[in-house]
Order: structure tokens, then sequence, then C-alpha cells
């Protein structure tokens, strides 16, 4: 039966007076047949008013795991077999044992019953036939039989199990090689008098009243004393999400390396920004619906550069810049099409096109947004991402300008050993998936994808012949559920997002 709060406290007070302390809270929990913390809470309530004084202290204590309990109930597996055997002497077929205890049983059971010589195993009373030609050997027929007089067994370990406090430490360590003890330090209280130790408790008021005022009371009442090393209530004010967390250090760093941010505010797309002018064919599979989300209304875009649009279709059909293209009919209602954009590469081809309407200057650029893909969803992956991309457009660059970028990027947000992986983009070339060692998890992990833009892209836009694009990308989550532990993406973003979570995360901290 539960007990109040104040039934607790009467107690406790009545047991420290009578005996000037209570040695140990948890006995006195197990007497009043109550839960410990609910005596902990009225401790600690009675220690701040100085009425008790507490001191924690800790013991071993050793519970009985689910096997030890089947124990009790049913026997320990030697005496459960035994038992089983005829009284009689006469030998049990294995397998017809391992029907009656089970398999697990008899395993452990017969394994003890031959260390302590209860039981013998004898052989089969007829040979079994020669295997025919062809056939397996069988395994032949285990016998048992009691070899024990019965006076003589005991279910030593069940009486064991009934008294664990009386039990020498080598029959403890026994039960616990078996898997039948599990040891645990119990916390618990000593209880004595405090310098106001009253055996009721006299209620504190927490204020004066209009009441205590008119009558006279405040004079002889008690007050509660007031503690300033308390918090204030919290104020109820915006937080920000994880993600935006990240992306905010990662804004930082491209800024640090002397990086422009690119306009990324347009969610959709034309299939010509965001394929076509990279020289993605308009057969290729991520232009399907099943990888893709397209508009029905509007349909399609109205506005393209045409005489730009005629290059990008001269490219693909019949190629250029030493290359073939890819030789099919390339028609301008596919590259109309409006979708939801797929990558952010599609805003790099924007800003590519732009730049080259101009003397050419060279630039640093970088973008942080969504994107969105008709994807699985799964623990990893979402319908809708933050793509984070860099890119670099200057003359003569190498694959070794790439590689030394990526090396400075990736060391500021702490992954310092890089491996790099040959891949194939239809819009770059070379084309190189970034590996890392991750600290926290241990191992290589894949965490982005780059590439020089080949010149089937950049040339037809105008930009000099001379002139390079290095570029990479890697998506904002994985980077984010690395830094919170997150093993989950729809922990981090979605309706099952904890607001708890967002309120409480801290902002990471970037090893640069």
């Amino acid at each position: 039966m539960s007990l109040s709060k104040e039934d607790i406290e009467s107690k406790i007070l009545h047991a420290v007076n009578a005996n000037n302390e209570i040695a140990d809270s948890s006995q006195f929990a197990s007497q009043l047949s109550q839960d410990h913390q609910s005596i902990v809470g009225v401790l600690n309530s009675l220690v701040m008013e100085n009425i008790i004084k507490t001191v924690v202290l800790e013991k071993k204590e050793y519970l009985l795991t689910k096997e030890a309990d089947a124990i009790l109930e049913k026997g320990s597996p030697e005496f459960q077999v035994y038992s089983k055997l005829p009284a009689d002497g006469t030998s049990m077929n294995k397998n017809d044992l391992e029907k009656a205890l089970g398999v697990e049983v008899v395993k452990v059971g017969m394994n003890e019953c031959m260390k302590s010589k209860w039981i013998k195993a004898e052989k089969p009373k007829e040979e079994a036939a020669p295997p025919a030609a062809g056939e397996k050997k069988k395994e032949k027929d285990v016998f048992l039989a009691r070899a024990a007089d019965s006076a003589s067994v005991k279910d030593s370990v069940a009486e064991q199990l009934k008294s664990i406090d009386s039990l020498q430490a080598k029959e403890i360590n026994d039960l616990k090689r078996r898997k039948l003890l599990v040891e645990s330090v119990i916390k618990y209280f000593k209880v004595s008098k405090g310098d106001n130790f009253a055996i009721e408790r006299k209620k504190q008021e927490s204020d004066i009243s209009r009441e205590m005022i008119q009558n006279g009371s405040w004079k002889t009442s008690a007050f509660k004393p007031y503690n300033f090393n308390a918090l204030g209530k919290p104020i109820s004010s915006g937080h920000l999400h994880p993600l935006l967390k990240v992306r905010s250090q990662f804004r930082d760093i491209f800024f640090e390396m002397g990086f422009e941010e690119m306009p990324t505010n347009n969610f959709i797309e034309s299939s010509f920004w965001n394929f076509d002018a990279l020289f993605q064919p308009q057969q290729h599979p991520a232009r399907d619906m099943h990888d893709t989300f397209f508009l029905t209304k509007p349909e399609s875009t109205l506005e393209l550069p045409l005489d730009y649009v005629e290059k990008v279709k001269k490219v693909h059909e019949k190629g250029g810049y030493d290359s073939i293209g890819y030789r099919y009919d390339w028609k301008i209602e596919e590259a109309k099409k409006n979708i939801l954009r797929t990558h952010t590469t599609a805003v790099s081809s924007r800003m590519l096109y732009k730049l080259s309407q101009g003397d050419f200057t060279p630039k640093k650029y970088f973008s942080i947004d969504r994107v969105f893909r008709n994807e699985e969803m799964d623990a990893t992956h979402l319908c809708e991402f933050h793509q984070v991309e860099g890119m670099v457009i200057d003359k003569n660059l190498s694959l070794g300008d790439l590689i030394g970028i990526l090396t400075e990027f990736f060391a500021k947000i702490g992954i310092t050993d890089l491996k790099f992986k040959p891949a194939y983009n239809p819009y770059t070339e070379p084309s190189m998936e970034i590996f890392g060692f991750h600290p926290i998890l241990n191992k290589l992990i894949e965490i982005g994808n780059s590439g020089i833009f080949r010149p089937e892209m950049l040339r037809p836009m105008g930009l000099p012949e001379d002139v390079t694009v290095i570029a990479w990308g890697v998506s904002l989550e994985r980077p984010t559920m690395i830094l919170y532990n997150i093993d989950n993406i729809k922990t981090l973003v979605g309706h099952k997002v904890v607001v708890q979570m967002i309120k409480t995360n801290p902002i990471p901290r970037l090893d640069k």
C-alpha cells in the first residue's frame, strides 16, 4: 500500500526520535513496503529545513537474474535432469530428456551433473546398423542414468539463491559465473537529527498574507528562508534548429576562405538549368519521375536565353571542344519542364553563365540550401535535404588545386585524413568521391563528391578556354547527425523532431 508524503514524513521523524537515527534508508523503505525514491524525496524536503541530517552511503547488493528466478520456480538444470531420470537406475535417451525439459536445460544440467557425478552416460544396448553406401554416418544416441543415490543429491544452487546474504565469496562467484546473480551498487542514506528537529514539522509560510497582517499572526509565524541562489524561471524564446546551427558554422568557414554566397531562393527550377546546362543528357535516369519531382502548374518555364540554349543543344547533339556529344535529338520541351531542383549545382550553372557575360573575374562561390529528390525514405534519406556546395573559378586550375582546397575545407570541420576515389559525374571530369576518417565514428565515411567542370558545360556559356572550375558538394544533414550523435534523420528533421531537443542542444564546436 502506498503511503502519503505526510505519513512517510511522520514515520521518519518518529523513527529518528526513537532511535536517534535511521541507519539505512533503503531498509527503512522495505520495512514500510515503500519505494526507496519516495522515502528519498521526503528526506530531501526535511534536510532543506535542517530538521534532519543525512549522509550518503553505498552498499553492494546481488540481484537475481531471470535464469535464477526460473531455478527458484522449477529447480536448477542439474536437479531437473537428475530428477527426470528413472529412479530405478534404468537409462533414458538424451533426446527424450531434451523433449521433456528443453535443449538448453539438458545442456547445462547434464554438464553440472557430470561434474558432481550424479549421472552417467551409457552406451546404446544395440549397435546401430552400418550406413548404406552413400549415406552419412548417423550420430549415436546418448543414454543417461542416475549414478548417485537420491538421498545424497540436493539442489544446493536453489538453496543458495534463497539465502544470498549468508553465502561465502566463493559461492557468490560461482553463481555470478553461471549468470544467476548480478552485482548492483545501492546508494542509501544514514539519517540523524538536525538543528531544527521536531517530532512534527511546523508549516513554514512562503509569503505574508493580508489576513496575517490584520490578525498579527505574522509576528509568530515561521517563514521559509529566501534562496537567493535559485535561478529565475527560464524565459521562453526562439531557438535555432541544430541544422541551422551547423549551417551557420559552415557559412563562417566559407567566409573565412574568401567565398561569396550564391542566391539560392528558387526552389523551383527548369530542367534546362538543373540538367541540360550541366551537360546531363535528357535520357539520364536522374531525370525520370521516380528520381525527380516535376511540377504540373506551371509545367514549363517561359524564359530561357535562346542563344545559349542553341549552343547547349549543339553540344548535346553533336559535341564540340574535343567531345562527340551524346548523339541524340535534343528537345526544348524536355529542357523547359519545371522541377523542384535536385541539387544546388543548378544555381552554380546560372552563376557561371552570368559570370561569362562580362569581363572574366576569378570568383569563389558557395551555397547552402534545400534540394529535393524522389527517394525512398529511411534512417539516412529524406525526400528533401540541404546541399553544401563550393566552387572556385580561375584560370589554369588543376586537380592538385581541387585536392588542396578540399584538404583545407574539411580540416576546418575537423576531418583531416582524406581519401579520394575516382567517380563519374555527367558534368565533371575528372570526378572524385571524398572519404574522410572521422574520429567520432572511428572509420572512413563518404563525405562528399567533387570534380572539375567539363568543357562541354563551360564553353557554351562563353567562358575563356583557359578558365577552369573546380567544385565539390556535401550534405548538411550528415555532419549535423555526427556532431549531435543522431542515428536517424527523422529525429533531426520532420514531424518526429522533439522540440525540447531544439531548445537544449548546444552550438556545435567544429575543430578548426
